[in-house]
Order: C-alpha cells, then sequence, then structure tokens
C-alpha cells in the first residue's frame, strides 16, 4: 500500500491555495483606466459636436482635438503628480538618512521598539535591530518602509508615468476618430467601435477587481453610452438654440 506524505500534500495545497492578485493592479490597472478615460472623454466630446449637426470635418478635427489635448493633459498631470510625490519622499528620506547619520543609537532602539510592538521578546528585538543597522542603506530601507511606507529603490518615475498616461489615452481617444480616417460617413460605426472598447476595457479591469468579466464590460458599456448619450442630446440642443 502507498504511504502518503501528509506533510508534503498540506504544503503542497497550501501553496497552491495562497496565491494572491496584484493588488495594486500594477501597470494594468493604470493601463486600462487611462485607455477608458480617453475613450470616454473622446466619445463624448464627438457625439456631443455630432448632435449640433455639423460637419463631418469638424467631426473628425474635433476627435483628434480632444485626443491631442487630452493626451497631453494626462500626460503632463501624470508627471507633475508623480515627481511632486518622489520629490516629498526624496525629502523625508534625507531626513531619515540624516537621522540615521547623526544619532544612530537612537535610530536602533527606535527599531527595536517597533518589532517589540508587533510581538517580538525584547532582547531578540534588540538584536534583530542592532543587526540590521550595520548597514546604514538596508537601515534607512527598513525604517522607510516601516515609518514612511515606501521602498527607496522602487519610487515612481514621472517620466514612465507620463509616458504610460499619454499611450492609454491616446489609445482609447483614437477608436471613435478611427473609423471616420477609414472612411466612415457616420457617426454609429465610431459609437459602436467605441463601445465595444469600453466593453472590452471592463472586461479586462475584472483581471483587477475580481468580478465577472460580463458584469465588469457591461457596466462600462453602460456608463460610457449614457455619457455620450447625454452629450449628444446637449449638443442637438445647443445647436437647435444657437442656430
Amino acid at each position: 500500500m502507498a504511504i502518503i506524505d501528509t506533510e508534503a500534500t498540506l504544503h503542497e495545497a497550501h501553496r497552491d491555495n495562497h496565491t494572491h492578485r496584484d493588488v495594486n493592479g500594477g501597470w494594468l490597472r493604470p493601463a486600462v483606466f487611462g485607455a477608458m478615460d480617453g475613450l470616454v472623454s473622446n466619445l463624448a466630446l464627438m457625439t456631443g459636436v455630432a448632435g449640433s449637426s455639423v460637419s463631418q470635418q469638424t467631426i473628425v478635427l474635433t476627435g483628434l482635438a480632444g485626443l491631442a489635448a487630452g493626451a497631453f493633459s494626462m500626460a503632463a498631470g501624470e508627471y507633475t503628480s508623480v515627481a511632486s510625490q518622489r520629490e516629498l519622499v526624496e525629502a523625508e528620506l534625507e531626513v531619515e538618512r540624516r537621522e540615521l547619520r547623526r544619532h544612530p543609537e537612537d535610530e536602533e532602539e527606535e527599531l527595536a521598539a517597533l518589532y517589540v510592538s508587533r510581538g517580538v521578546e525584547p532582547g531578540l528585538a534588540r538584536e534583530v535591530a542592532r543587526q540590521l543597522s550595520k548597514d546604514p542603506e538596508q537601515a534607512l530601507g527598513i525604517h522607510a518602509r516601516e515609518e514612511l511606507g515606501v521602498d527607496p529603490e522602487e519610487l515612481p518615475s514621472p517620466m514612465v508615468a507620463a509616458l504610460s498616461s499619454f499611450g492609454s489615452f491616446a489609445l482609447g481617444a483614437l477608436l471613435p476618430v478611427l473609423p471616420y480616417l477609414l472612411g466612415a460617413g457616420a457617426l454609429w460605426p465610431a459609437v459602436l467601435l467605441a463601445l465595444l472598447g469600453l466593453f472590452a476595457c471592463g472586461a479586462v479591469v475584472a483581471k483587477v477587481t475580481a468580478r465577472s468579466w460580463w458584469f465588469s464590460g457591461l457596466r462600462q458599456l453602460a456608463l460610457g453610452g449614457a455619457a455620450a448619450g447625454v452629450t449628444y442630446a446637449l449638443g442637438t440642443l445647443f445647436g437647435t438654440t444657437l442656430g
């Protein structure tokens, strides 16, 4: 009779059932939401202009202008936001680095107290803090993670954030314009393609949120469709009033 290694089986089962999704979304979340933002805003802009019965050329120019303006605005805003955040973190890291240089004993005691507060026996906590504090850069990283909640080696790049925001927004904003660039002479192909894109974005977001793909896709389609419908109605109203 075969002998089953119970401990190995339990460890394997634990490993298989103890994996987690990326709760931060990694690159997927900002990329998808950037594309979604470009889709909704440019679709709404184009349908609003189309509602006022302007020419096809005007609709296309509006879509291209919305794409360019939105993408550059997103990139500039993201660059400024991430750069400001990074500068603030670097300033705080410099404060911590200075304290480690001037008062190493106090910082070591602070680290030991932190481990004690988390249930480590005091003598062991002091020994762990002593050994970790031997390397100033390692000590800085530990204090930064524990006190500031950041990793000094993984600070976000403003340029990467700006370029990714620009690219994802531009890609989303391009979808409503694409049918016109390919020769379409009516609004409905642009709306159809944009709505399909919204559904796809919503379905992809389900990979991050763990909701069903069809629910997430339909929700985004409904929100984007509502935005387009409202702006089309407003464009029609304003076009009639001003005309």
